[in-house]
């Protein structure tokens, strides 16, 4: 077994159990919620339209839509705005399928069950229901596959789930940790399906082996789901809350979650990381109080949290977010980390020099036969119409993609421009060149190490612990620890103690850092 699929076997007992508690959870509270609606829906027929309409309109929105929208509605970050959207998802095909098998009881059986003398409730437990379950567990197997498998995204919105393998292993290019987590999600929605088939053959066949069978199993699967909550009762820092360290979902912020989490370990702190976190989903947890930190950039800030297109220098920038942040949102506590990670417009040299491209106003006369490729944030950020309307720039067709990809899709010519990062390695090893923005379309964007709103002793201790970081990441140190993950195949962890080695030498020298 390689070291990489062995490091990603070692995670797998939290993000599965996870996984399946909240998967199970959200079957389990949507079968109660939609079995007693459907049989609502038989007695009352007025009421299908509006149930089926509705609860089609839930399976319309994006997976991913519905759970960043249960963030804002609840307030909060982690396993409830999964759970409630995930509820809402398992509850059409369950409530279709359990009216359609009610509905195709043949009529002869109900008059004959009233000629019985049977009463409305005893011909729903005794007729309709046992005669109409196989077509309610078909809808209820539809149910959990889909389920399980929408559940990978809930990473985004703070929810552990197999989706972590997922969304990081896409960002930092490990490929093992993606097929990891494609093949538990898999192979997990594949188990529950099963145990379901087995506990409807044990109905029909009453065999006296298969309640057996699914008795065990079911319990195999509670004890994996309860895993992690067991794990977490034992654990020494049990009995205090872990500071919990938050990460957008690209690889310098993993880097960068994983060093903070080491440095407060070695502090003596309990630590856990949020990672993959949506940028909005980010800061609305920090706010809140739902993570103790996380590192966020000022121009990030400055355009879409406080909504300003104007730049007037880094260091007005810097200022205005620190002032801001303290104001509006009880932040107080900000370490700058000493380096900056900008958006930027870049090509391929050869491509740039062919057609004489060295700054943002040289690409204005060739963009309408360009494209340019993006991630999934900037065209709906401030940053992209304060470039339009700085440069005027129009390309023949933008295209949104995962920021991983972009790079390789420049290079094999695919787009011709993309909205890079200033920090990332594969600027220099694809030979890339950045476009000179001599407008300042885009603002400064320093690394910012951000706390939650408090004056306690724990935020005393976790700001002590941290606040030897302060300027001491430059440019080149931060660019070197992304292309280990990105281009060298080194693992996050690997590259965050490459940085903290460098890190912490450099502040226990005094020495201070420099800026590229």
């Amino acid at each position: 077994m390689s070291d990489a699929l062995r490091t990603q076997l070692a995670l797998l007992p939290d993000y599965l159990g996870n996984h399946l508690l909240l998967s199970a959870s959200a079957l389990l509270i949507g079968l109660a919620l939609s079995l007693p609606l459907a049989v609502i829906v038989t007695r009352q027929r007025w009421l299908q339209g509006p149930v089926f309409v509705i609860a089609g309109a839930v399976q319309t929105i994006p997976s991913l839509a519905l759970l960043a929208l249960m963030v804002p509605l609840l307030r909060r970050i982690g396993f409830l705005p999964a759970l409630l959207a995930l509820i809402l998802y398992s509850m059409l095909p369950v409530i279709r399928n359990t009216v359609t098998g009610i509905d195709e009881v043949d009529d002869d059986l109900i008059e004959a069950g009233r000629a019985l003398g049977m009463t409305d409730r005893q011909l729903l437990v005794r007729v309709q229901l046992p005669l109409a379950m196989p077509v309610i567990i078909a809808g209820i197997r539809t149910a959990t596959v889909w389920v399980v498998g929408i559940a990978t995204l809930s990473t985004p919105v703070g929810a552990t789930s197999l989706g972590n393998y997922i969304f990081s292993g896409l960002q930092t290019q490990n490929y093992t940790a993606v097929l990891v987590g494609c093949a538990a999600a898999a192979g997990l929605a594949l188990l529950l399906d099963g145990v379901i088939r087995l506990a409807e053959r044990a109905r029909v066949r009453r065999s006296r082996a298969a309640p057996l069978v699914f008795g065990l199993l079911l319990l195999a699967l509670i004890g994996v789901g309860l895993m992690p909550l067991a794990r977490e009762a034992r654990s020494p820092g049990a009995a205090a809350a872990p500071v919990i360290i938050g990460a957008k979902t690209f690889t310098e912020q993993y880097i960068l979650a994983r060093l903070i989490a080491d440095r407060l370990r070695v502090s003596g702190q309990s630590v856990r990381t949020l990672d993959s976190l949506g940028s909005t989903v980010a800061f609305d947890a920090l706010r809140t109080g739902r993570t103790d930190g996380y590192v966020d950039y000022s121009g990030t800030i400055w355009a879409n949290y406080m909504q300003r297109t104007d730049n007037p220098g880094r260091a007005a920038i810097t200022a205005g977010v620190r002032e801001w942040l303290a104001a509006e949102h009880g932040i107080d506590d900000v370490i700058a980390l000493g380096f900056e990670n900008a958006y930027a417009l870049a090509m391929c040299r050869t491509r740039a020099e062919a057609l004489g491209i060295r700054s943002i106003a040289d690409l204005v006369a060739h963009a309408p036969t360009l494209s340019l490729a993006s991630d999934y944030e900037f065209f709906a950020r401030p940053e992209w119409p304060s470039l339009q309307l700085a440069y005027g720039l129009e390309f023949s067709r933008r295209v949104s993609m995962d920021s991983s990809l972009m790079y390789a899709a420049l290079q094999a010519g695919e787009v011709d421009v993309i909205t890079a990062f200033s920090t990332d390695g594969r600027i220099d090893a694809f030979d890339l060149i950045v476009l000179d923005d001599s407008r300042q379309a885009f603002p400064p964007y320093d690394a910012l190490l951000l706390f939650a709103p408090g004056d306690d002793a724990r935020h005393r201790a976790i700001h002590a612990a941290l606040a030897p970081l302060a300027g001491r990441i430059d440019n080149a140190a931060m660019r070197a620890a992304n292309r280990r993950v990105d281009l060298d195949g080194d693992d996050v962890g690997q590259a965050a103690a490459s940085l903290g080695l460098r890190v912490w030498a450099s502040a226990d020298d005094g020495g201070d850092a420099q800026q590229d």
